[in-house]
């Protein structure tokens, strides 16, 4: 597991501060030079003081990005220049309980997106920036802001916005052409073809109606929708049904991503009566893919280790899962698929998890 967080020796900043590690050259004003490298750790000079990175000299550093809070001894590192995951958790708030939430809401918010403006600019060219939480529409306007700027200033990044799709306005179009259409994809879940299983399972009444809302505005103004469902066992004898309503409801989304569950958060504590093993029982979702592919939407399989699918769905199954979380198990070093399969997430047990693995 890759670690988002250095530890570093305590710096003289009186507020939450951007910089970019660079090993040769400088070329902004938050950028700090390579000064010194031991076996315990890599020295940059910040504007005049010494910013030293507890990590190996193998660890290659130059071009991540890295947010510095005040009194702390980790940095996160929000961009790391090498990966194609990287992500910015804009807030920790949220106005549902998702039974398998991998990131359980909190109360209260710091608002960061002055800083989160200036790490995009610093990003590796063409990159993708995936922006979570929490609900980040729950401040839409700052959201929005942030947006704008990043994609005035750097017309060569996109994002990846998840979000539950709660907040949506119809008078939201000319905030998302500003940004431009091609710049953003809206990551969206829906769970069940029915309001009331879709609500139980993000414990929030009234949810399903406010998101068909959502989605026509976002259908109106030519939004790029990823709609997202994660497998349960709530909602598996619902999937062919919900296949058929994205179908001739929903045409418009450019992927329906179909995704496995992550033993973390709220899924940890509901494992037991939420996970669905799909290695030894693919009927449903069998159904439901072909449904939707049949009819025309693009359906993918998202975190779905390769030798868990039947072989003729596994073209529909690529890496999704984060470079830094995810992991390979013992048994994995001689399959045949391990090129292009995702693996497993670092947390993934094996005694609660798929019961039909085979040697590929």
């Amino acid at each position: 597991m890759i670690d988002l967080r250095l530890k570093i020796d305590d710096v003289p900043i009186d507020h939450p501060s951007i910089v970019r590690l660079r090993t040769d050259a400088v070329d902004s004003e938050h950028d700090a030079l390579l000064i010194d490298r031991d076996q315990e750790s890599q020295t940059f000079d910040l504007a005049g003081y010494s910013l030293r990175v507890h990590c190996g000299p193998e660890t290659d550093l130059d071009g991540d990005v890295l947010l510095l809070v005040p009194g702390r001894t980790s940095a996160h590192r929000l961009v790391r220049s090498r990966s194609r995951h990287n992500t910015f958790l804009v807030t920790e708030q949220c106005d549902q309980l998702c039974v398998m939430c991998s990131q359980p809401p909190k109360k209260y918010h710091a608002d960061l997106f002055d800083q989160f403006t200036v790490a995009a600019t610093l990003a590796p060219e063409s990159a993708r920036i995936t922006i979570s939480g929490g609900e980040p529409l729950l401040h839409k306007r700052r959201l929005f802001q942030f947006l704008v700027a990043a994609a005035n200033a750097r017309p060569d990044i996109s994002f990846h916005v998840l979000t539950n799709g709660q907040f949506f306005e119809p008078d939201d179009g000319a905030m998302i052409d500003e940004i431009g259409r091609d710049r953003v994809l809206w990551g969206i879940p829906l769970y069940a073809p029915y309001a009331e299983l879709h609500d139980s399972i993000v414990g929030k009444s009234g949810a399903f109606e406010r998101l068909s809302l959502s989605f026509a505005t976002l259908m109106r103004v030519g939004a790029a929708v990823e709609l997202r469902t994660v497998v349960l066992q709530q909602n598996w004898a619902a999937l062919p049904e919900l296949a058929n309503y994205v179908s001739t409801r929903l045409p418009f989304i450019d992927v329906w991503a179909i995704m496995q569950l992550e033993n973390i958060g709220y899924a940890r504590m509901n494992w037991a009566h939420s996970f669905k093993d799909t290695s030894l029982d693919f009927g449903q979702l069998r159904s439901a893919i072909n449904l939707a592919i049949g009819r025309g939407i693009q359906t993918l399989l998202y975190n779905f280790p390769l030798c868990t699918v039947p072989s003729l769905y596994r073209h529909l199954a690529p890496g999704t899962i984060s470079d830094w979380k995810n992991k390979f198990l013992d048994g994995c070093g001689d399959c045949a698929l391990r090129s292009t399969c995702g693996g497993f997430f670092e947390w993934y047990k094996a005694d609660q998890g798929f019961g039909g693995l085979l040697p590929q």
